[in-house]
């Protein structure tokens, strides 16, 4: 009985806490992926800006383990920048959006990498998205351009839409198998993912299925 209550109690405790960071301009749609991740909706109309910093948590199951992840909402207006530094320290990945329809949000992406890589650590994940991936004939920034700058900056890249929920569950997942995979000790194990390569093949099975929009 004892064996079987510690084997129970040793399972229970295979969890792993994470702390994910949502950062990039107001208005590119940090919300509204974050609560189509979290509840499964979309946020229409209009709504108030993030103040500050917020936070929701999800659990998912990487093999046989449950990764927690704290993922954090953050403000993209200026006055709130500072607020948003404080936290970048003890962030585990960090997901960077800017809107496809606005060109100025993506032109921006290259100072948040630069504070990111003043105030994060060394180790941080981070992942490049293209939010707003089902905008059409009002999209000004290509897939392509995208992916040219992640591979400029040596990061994951991938476009996705909170309103149809297109590579949502795809982007958190990448980012919880390679925050997982990263905080094994055993080297094999960490070879056996890549979080870009897996990104790109399962991107690839969303778009032959007719399901991806980028």
């Amino acid at each position: 009985m004892k064996n079987r209550r510690s084997s129970t109690k040793s399972k229970k405790a295979k969890q792993t806490n994470r702390k994910v960071m949502l950062v990039g301009d107001s208005g590119v749609g940090k919300t509204c992926l974050l609560v189509r991740y979290k509840d499964g909706a979309f946020l229409s109309g209009v709504f108030i800006s993030t103040v500050g910093i917020d936070y929701r948590n999800k659990v998912v199951n990487v093999d046989d383990t449950k990764v927690k992840l704290q993922i954090w909402d953050t403000a993209g207006q200026e006055r709130f920048r500072s607020v948003t530094h404080a936290y970048y320290r003890d962030a585990h990945a960090l997901l960077l959006l800017y809107d496809v329809t606005n060109k100025t949000s993506f032109d921006n992406t290259r100072a948040w990498l630069g504070e990111i890589n003043e105030y994060a650590q060394d180790d941080v994940v981070i992942m490049l998205i293209g939010n707003k991936a089902d905008a059409g004939t009002d999209r000004v920034v290509m897939f392509e351009d995208g992916e040219r700058l992640a591979k400029e900056y040596g990061v994951t890249f991938m476009e996705t839409s909170a309103k149809t929920g297109t590579n949502v569950e795809l982007a958190f997942m990448a980012v919880a198998r390679e925050l997982k995979y990263r905080q094994s000790c055993q080297a094999d194990q960490e070879s056996k993912f890549n979080v870009k390569e897996y990104v790109r093949q399962e991107s690839t099975k969303s778009r032959s299925s007719g399901t991806c929009c980028g």
